[in-house]
């Protein structure tokens, strides 16, 4: 028998529940850190043997060209057939699908999840696909936790909250930023404060992490030069800088909605071939232009460091503006967040190239609204400016623009708002909730897993 409640409340059991949720989510953490450094170690090998087989196949001509579209036409199509035949939860981001869990609108997906998410991410992110990491590493930890839950026999309310926590260290390790996978938890998942919540979150990112740094070392993901601080006078340019993030993050998730939208329409073409045509046609740009085509760090890093001009950026920018619509819209494992880092970065160096133009003795440092506009850019897409702002600084290791991306943030986050733009992950959720009625319908009410969908994860 329990003794009296004691310490404001909490009971006995309270405690050894709470005790044994934090020893369970710094183990889930670290098995999650572990899966997505190896998971990132692979993406970099596949990264490496697809620019040595294009430098390879460049040598022969016509049947080099025709090889490389049909090989990345066929990775792609394999993913997405993995996904649909073994696991349809593994599509797409997944974000949207553990979002969905833990507000309790969805079933937590099996564990054969893990494996397609791994093989299919690889597949589709190593052919060129212009899709993240972070996706596969969320939706994997996340599985993980919740299996680990089980095991363990925890009540339905704790496998939720080490499911969240599991999420939190997948995207920790994904781009090497615990704080940001813990506030992500709170911010955009779970999307309130919870004690629970946050102490698992804390402990599995913080394990995540020094296990993940054993494999991939502690260096940033991204370099950044010295930046001086900003000006009282310049920060109202950062104020439209996040204004103009804020209308390009509207364009964005409408484009991609479209895109989902036109290629789920094609009812005549089975899903399969539909990503063999997209990874057939994203294996002819990296043909003639193979730094547009991936998750697109490579980009990111030579914005930051200020490199290009309007005309290039421009071109480039609207380039992988429509390839992540269109590589999201195939359904292959893959997620949002690295090619919106990408475009944000992108679109801020324009507009800091543009206002040292304009005011050529303000002393503008084009490279500070590049690094500002990856978290302006994330925050109106997702609406989380919290993980935006702690991701791009844990991702860059710099502290000197938190209030420039404070008060872009903050244009940014209004600008959709009033035009009444629902969050990206919002929209992919009700989505993924209408593929799983469907599913239901035509299964009727049994193995949920049997179909699969477009690209709505």
């Amino acid at each position: 028998m329990s003794r009296m409640p004691q310490d404001g409340g909490r009971t006995d059991d309270e405690t050894r529940g709470l005790a044994t949720l934090a020893l369970l989510a710094l183990a889930t953490g670290g098995a999650a850190g572990l899966i997505g450094a190896i998971f990132r170690l692979a993406l970099n090998r596949a990264d490496v043997f697809r620019d040595s087989t294009l430098a390879w196949m460049h040598g022969r001509s016509a049947s080099g060209f025709l090889a490389v579209v049909l090989l990345c036409g066929a990775a792609t199509a394999l993913a997405v057939w993995l996904a649909r035949r073994f696991s349809p939860h593994a599509a797409g981001s997944g974000i949207p699908h553990v979002e969905a869990v833990l507000h309790g609108e969805a079933a937590p997906a099996p564990f054969r999840l893990l494996p397609v998410k791994f093989f299919g991410g690889l597949l589709a992110i190593g052919s060129g696909l212009a899709l993240g990491r972070e996706g596969p590493s969320v939706q994997m930890g996340a599985s993980l936790a919740h299996q680990v839950g089980r095991l363990f026999g925890l009540d339905a309310a704790d496998c939720r909250v080490l499911l969240a926590a599991g999420a939190g260290a997948g995207l920790a390790t994904a781009f090497n930023a615990p704080i940001a996978g813990a506030v992500f938890v709170l911010e955009e998942l779970a999307q309130r404060f919870e004690r629970r919540m946050a102490i698992a979150a804390l402990g599995a990112s913080a394990t995540a992490i020094a296990l993940a740094r054993l494999l991939l070392g502690d260096a940033p993901d991204f370099q950044v030069a010295a930046l001086l601080p900003v000006s009282a006078g310049a920060r109202i340019l950062y104020l439209v800088a996040g204004g103009v993030a804020g209308a390009l993050a509207v364009a964005y998730n409408r484009t991609l909605l479209a895109t989902l939208a036109f290629c789920n329409g094609l009812t005549l073409i089975p899903p399969v071939l539909r990503a063999a045509g997209i990874g057939g046609g994203v294996g002819a740009l990296a043909w003639f232009a193979p730094s547009l085509v991936g998750g697109g760090d490579a980009l990111t890093q030579s914005a930051l460091l200020g490199h290009g001009d309007l005309i290039g950026l421009g071109l480039v920018f609207l380039a992988r503006f429509g390839l992540g619509a269109i590589s999201y819209a195939a359904g292959a494992p893959g997620g949002l967040f690295a090619p919106l880092l990408t475009l944000g970065a992108q679109s801020g160096l324009m507009f800091g190239l543009l206002c040292k133009a304009l005011f050529p003795g303000a002393g503008i440092e084009p490279e500070s609204f590049a690094l500002v506009g990856m978290a302006a850019f994330f925050t109106g897409v997702v609406r989380a400016p919290l993980t935006g702002i702690v991701l791009v600084t844990e991702m860059t290791a710099n502290t000197s623009l938190l209030l420039p991306m404070l008060g872009a943030c903050f244009t940014a986050m209004l600008i959709p708002n009033l035009v009444r733009n629902e969050p990206i992950y919002d929209s992919l959720r009700i989505l993924t909730l209408r593929r799983e009625r469907a599913i239901a319908a035509e299964c009727g009410g049994g193995r949920r897993e049997r179909a699969a969908g477009g690209g709505e994860s």
